[in-house]
């Protein structure tokens, strides 16, 4: 599947990656931006292009017959996302269940246009002690970036490194960008 993987990647797609994924067990993924269903196939893709494990949450209803084993198989694991769940202290109790758990999410929380990401992967790699890792899927020019790791330690500044980073990255629907 990895050389398959690539093969479709480069060769067919055409696209790149730019920079390498740190060798972390544990660390929270963000990226942008997310326009389009296609993005999940796209890291799925890009997944098994770096041959990693990466993993994702998903509402419990998902892992549900009759589709729940693609969930699982794609690396999702179920949270409970109702009003009365914190989902933060969810996702940090998985950080401390598993041995290897690099957790990616799309911080815009859909898939329209937004003007501000929301803050809860921050909050989760606070609580969980784990880094996060910018990743861009950038359409406009056929190519995943992937940024160094960094601890989150200021709001403020952070937020800013990561707006600096994913400035001018193109979704598949290039108006619905961050």
């Amino acid at each position: 599947m990895h050389r398959l993987a690539k093969f479709l990647y480069f060769k067919v797609l055409g696209w790149k990656l730019v920079g390498h994924f740190p060798d972390l067990d544990k660390c929270v993924i963000i990226v942008v931006p997310h326009t389009h269903w296609w993005d999940f196939f796209l890291g799925l893709l890009v997944r098994k292009v770096m041959n990693l494990e990466i993993n994702y949450i998903g509402k419990k209803s998902l892992f549900k017959p009759p589709f729940g084993w693609f969930f699982r198989w794609t690396g999702g694991a179920p949270v409970d996302r109702s009003k009365n769940s914190n989902t933060v202290d969810s996702v940090v109790q998985i950080f401390k269940e598993r041995k290897v758990f690099r957790f990616a999410l799309a911080p815009e929380g859909t898939r329209k246009k937004v003007d501000k990401l929301r803050t809860g992967f921050y909050h989760i790699a606070q609580k969980a002690n784990v880094p996060i890792v910018m990743v861009a899927f950038d359409f406009g020019n056929k190519q995943v970036k992937i940024a160094d790791p960094f601890l989150p330690t200021e709001q403020e500044a952070d937020f800013k490194k990561i707006h600096t980073f994913f400035k001018g990255v193109k979704g598949k629907i290039p108006e619905y960008s961050f």
